[in-house]
């Protein structure tokens, strides 16, 4: 029998896996060689912009601190200027020589930094000066109740009850500063001083319960430290009133106490005016041992609506203080 033979297929199986593999290695190599190029320029760029975010933050503190370093040194710039200027005018003093320079005529024209220079100065020759001699002649000129701007000028001995806390001290200083070298002015002399902060913390604690002698060394002291001095208040004046009250009310001195603040955190006004009333005032006395003033930075009126109630209490509290304590309480505009 004879067999017949088939012709075999032009395209076997082993061909088209042939064909399948191959083209299935094309396509793994070019994912292969698609994917690592982008994963690596991915990553340089994320370096690039990790290093670029850091340098600009570099120069950001970089610029903050020239900013500062700038400050400190116009600061320090300042105050060498007025330390030359102050022992000048000493030794012309001591030389006897000349008149003292218009001092009032200049810090009218001068900014508010070089007033403060020039107060410092006028209190140095406060007993020389055409400025010093007009409000001599102002204070004899004073009507029979004794008031210059307001303020009654009869006391004899002087505290200072200053805030220290922050806000006072980072936003307020220079004008508070400012302020007490105006009421060092009105007052050319008395018989004893004291500085105090809120809390009733003395600015010369060797001295607690006691007078320093006002002299001009003493008077230039306190404002070199007044400066610096930045320690703890809870911006509470109640404590430091009630301590000063305590320690000098004296039935023979004419006393006068100067409160400067911007807040009020305490719990009760009623119960701080109350308290004060009673223990500066006692039953049958007309006339109160201690006359209270204040001067008043609002500070606090900067801050939204809703954050200034502490200011607005501070207020409330100076004027129930000083109406029935015999003093004036002073409003000011502006802190700086």
């Amino acid at each position: 029998m004879k067999l017949s033979r088939r012709d075999p297929p032009e395209i076997g199986i082993s061909f088209l896996d042939t064909i399948t593999c191959g083209i299935g290695a094309i396509i793994l190599l070019m994912v292969i060689t698609t994917n690592a190029p982008l994963t690596q320029e991915t990553s340089e760029r994320a370096l690039q912009s990790a290093a670029l975010s850091n340098l600009q933050q570099q120069l950001l503190a970089t610029r903050e601190a020239a900013r500062t370093t700038a400050a400190r040194i116009d600061a320090m710039k300042a105050t060498i200027a007025a330390s030359h200027g102050e022992m000048a005018t000493l030794k012309q003093i001591a030389a006897g020589v000349g008149a003292a320079p218009p001092i009032a005529g200049a810090r009218r024209r001068a900014a508010p930094a070089d007033a403060r220079a020039y107060g410092e100065l006028e209190i140095a020759q406060q007993r020389l000066t055409a400025e010093m001699q007009r409000l001599y002649s102002e204070k004899r000129r004073a009507s029979p109740h004794g008031y210059i701007g307001g303020v009654p000028i009869d006391s004899e001995y002087v505290v200072f009850l200053i805030d220290t806390s922050g806000s006072m001290f980072n936003y307020a200083w220079p004008r508070v500063i400012d302020e007490i070298v105006q009421t060092l002015t009105v007052y050319p002399h008395v018989k004893g001083l004291q500085v105090m902060n809120d809390q009733g913390t003395y600015m010369y604690p060797d001295t607690t319960g006691h007078w320093l002698d006002d002299t001009p060394a003493r008077r230039r002291d306190i404002l070199a430290r007044l400066r610096t001095w930045n320690i703890y208040s809870k911006s509470s004046p109640a404590e430091g009133i009630e301590a000063a009250i305590e320690q000098f009310h004296h039935a023979d001195h004419r006393i006068s106490l100067f409160v400067y603040g911007d807040e009020f955190t305490g719990r009760s006004i009623h119960e701080v005016a109350s308290f004060v009333q009673r223990l500066n005032r006692p039953p049958g006395s007309v006339v109160p041992h201690i006359r209270i003033h204040a001067v008043g930075f609002p500070t606090q009126m900067a801050n939204p609506p809703a954050l200034q109630i502490t200011g607005v209490r501070f207020a409330a509290l100076m004027r129930e203080l000083t109406r029935h304590n015999g003093g004036t309480f002073v409003g000011l505009n502006s802190f700086r």
